[in-house]
């Protein structure tokens, strides 16, 4: 049994959960991790260069026109643009990369856990790995092997052994950028570093994947903090001291709302669909 002190294990990502593609979630058996990692620094240097309230083709003319990633040819730039348009959205009329967007601008520490978590939202590749992350304990050995197996089991036939084999290694990579992963030739499992601002954007994730109140402290994407609860209860209490959420605690009882984060269509639908 896992107690309030200690981070949850969740396994159950496949069992039920709605990814619902008008909040900006993907699924199928497709994913960028084909061809790239989470691109964390190249997401850095973007979003940088870039407003807040920047639309789609303004982070295209920043790629493939700017360059602002540096890209040595002008395919590239477009390749790099495409596998990041796909990754991240880049779309405010979508609440998983709207959110993700307002949170990453007020926090710089917890930035590659923002990344991961909306590259799990829209990556359906990447998905299929977090239970090998949830399952390793702390400083065990994680290997692209684990991650090719559980590619293998969710979508078997799809992919060659060459393929599944770069997979593997690109979805390592991006683990270890989260910071779940430690180590160059020999990756470790390590916990990332949380903060309320990650804190809330996996609050949000679970709203719109159909959790509330109590709920939204055991979905998958509060699995991925790797913060025992009550401690995600203490960062919650910060994220709506700085405005946030709305996050009420009563012993068991715990309400949490998103006025500014979750537009009241939003949530609309999201009641209509409970």
């Amino acid at each position: 049994m896992t107690t309030d002190s200690e981070p949850a294990i969740y396994t159950g990502i496949s069992n039920g959960i709605k990814f619902p593609d008008r909040f900006g979630f993907r699924s199928g058996e497709r994913g960028v991790h084909t061809s790239r990692s989470i691109m964390l620094a190249d997401l850095r240097q973007l979003l940088a260069s870039t407003p807040a309230d920047a639309t789609a083709d303004d982070y295209r003319i920043a790629i493939v026109e700017e360059n602002v990633l540096g890209k040595s040819t002008v395919s590239t730039r477009i390749w790099t643009w495409r596998r990041l348009h796909v990754l991240y959205g880049f779309d405010l009329r979508l609440a998983v990369f709207r959110c993700f967007r307002q949170l990453w601008e007020n926090d710089s520490e917890g930035r590659p856990l923002l990344a991961i978590l909306c590259a799990c939202a829209r990556d359906p590749l990447l998905r299929m790995t977090v239970p090998v992350i949830l399952q390793a304990p702390i400083d065990s050995i994680v290997t692209p092997g684990d991650f090719i197996e559980a590619i293998r089991m969710k979508a078997p036939n799809r992919f060659s052994p060459i393929n599944l084999k770069a997979i593997g290694n690109r979805i390592c990579s991006s683990w270890t950028q989260s910071g779940h992963l430690v180590g160059n030739k020999i990756r470790r499992r390590a916990r990332p570093v949380v903060t309320p601002e990650a804190t809330a954007y996996a609050l949000v994730l679970g709203r719109l994947t159909g959790a509330g109140g109590l709920s939204l402290f055991s979905t998958v994407w509060t699995a991925l903090l790797d913060t025992p609860k009550e401690t995600l209860y203490d960062l919650a209490a910060i994220a709506a001291r700085r405005g946030w959420i709305d996050f009420r605690r009563a012993g068991s009882v715990v309400d949490v709302r998103f006025p500014k984060l979750i537009t009241p269509e939003e949530e609309e639908a999201l009641r209509e669909s409970d």
